[in-house]
């Protein structure tokens, strides 16, 4: 029972994962730019050096459900694509980038919050903060991959509904352009629309009956 009762809430891990997320990016808040002088920058991160260090904790723990989420996501997309099961593996690689570009952000974070008010340079900060700003790519090649090759698997093998499907696609490739971060707040919305719908459909399945013991 314990097991079939993980099966089914296992696609909830999703929503956790957006929760913790959005705590992270609303506990950081408004961070300097990358045309901001090293001095403004220092000092922004003096002054909410806790906020950081919060803030990449937060967002550091959101991968880890993230990627119970990735294995419920690959095991539907290879449970409805068969034995080859080519863009499920897709997928998965994607969903691994996103997460080590996420800890990426997390990391820069973390260590601009916990060493600003230790001796840190204005121009160390400054560069810290370009990096916390701009190292965006590993995050938009990432969730493009994940949900191009979602969004494909699902419409020729219908492993997720057609309504979730195409928005993948959509959102996959604005994940790529200059409104990449606007693709990003709509993946986030839509892991937490997938989550519903496979923890609604697990939910409806019968339940699992253990094979009869064996007569002595």
């Amino acid at each position: 029972m314990a097991s079939q009762r993980l099966h089914v809430l296992g696609p909830l891990t999703g929503v956790l994962f957006v929760a913790l997320a959005v705590v992270a990016f609303i506990i950081s808040g408004e961070t300097p730019g990358t045309d901001d002088s090293p001095q403004k920058v220092l000092d922004f991160y003096v002054d909410n050096d806790n906020s950081q260090l919060w803030a990449g904790a937060f967002l550091a723990w959101s991968t880890v459900p993230f990627m119970f989420f990735l294995g419920v996501l690959r095991s539907t997309l290879r449970a409805a694509e068969g034995p080859i099961a080519r863009l499920s593996a897709v997928a998965f690689g994607g969903g691994i980038v996103l997460t080590v570009g996420a800890l990426s952000f997390a990391g820069f974070t973390f260590t601009l919050g916990d060493i600003a008010d230790d001796g840190l340079t204005p121009q160390a900060a400054q560069a810290l903060n370009a990096l916390n700003s701009d190292f965006f790519f590993p995050v938009a090649a990432g969730t493009a991959t994940l949900l191009i090759a979602t969004g494909i698997a699902s419409l020729v093998s219908r492993a997720l509904p057609a309504w979730l499907a195409w928005p993948a696609l959509v959102i996959g490739i604005v994940a790529l352009t200059p409104g990449g971060f606007f693709g990003f707040l709509a993946f986030l919305l839509w892991t937490v629309v997938t989550s519903i719908v496979l923890w609604r459909a697990r939910s409806a399945e019968p339940p699992a009956i253990a094979p009869p013991a064996p007569i002595a």
